[in-house]
């Protein structure tokens, strides 16, 4: 099937919670649950819609990917689990590459090994590393760089 990507609507904000929820919950497993999904779901909703620039991967109608784009920073990338390796992580991140054709700016945690490979086979390039004292998980992190050649 083929993947669309879009920008998201004030509909879209409950399956927007959902790729995120299930995702963290799959691909993060070494991260504490902070919080619970009804709190997971108000951040989204009142936090990372209004000030950010959403964009959607959908197949045949359901939301599959997201990726929260703040001025040139991805805050957020984030698949539905079963959907990895087939591209769509990549047309979200070339949508970012031409929303922003200069520069993108990236967090990933150190011990996400397949975040890193990934975003690092996409040209970005570390640039700092932090030891987790600058974000709520308390996980090291790698800050990301890409600049257009």
């Amino acid at each position: 099937m083929a993947i669309e990507i879009r920008k998201a609507t004030a509909g879209d904000v409950a399956e927007v919670a959902e790729v995120f929820i299930a995702s963290q919950a799959d691909a993060l497993p070494f991260l504490a649950r902070l919080h619970t999904p009804q709190e997971t779901r108000g951040f989204i909703a009142n936090q990372v819609f209004p000030l950010s620039d959403m964009r959607l991967a959908a197949e045949a109608g359901r939301i599959v990917g997201m990726m929260a784009l703040v001025g040139t920073h991805i805050d957020h990338l984030y698949l539905m689990p079963g959907h990895y390796r087939r591209g769509i992580g990549t047309l979200l991140l070339n949508k970012a590459k031409e929303l922003s054709p200069q520069k993108l700016t990236l967090y990933a945690f150190a011990v996400n090994t397949r975040a890193r490979a990934f975003y690092e086979h996409h040209g970005f390039i570390p640039i700092e590393f932090g030891d987790g004292s600058a974000n709520e998980a308390g996980e090291p992190d790698v800050l990301y760089e890409w600049r257009s050649v």
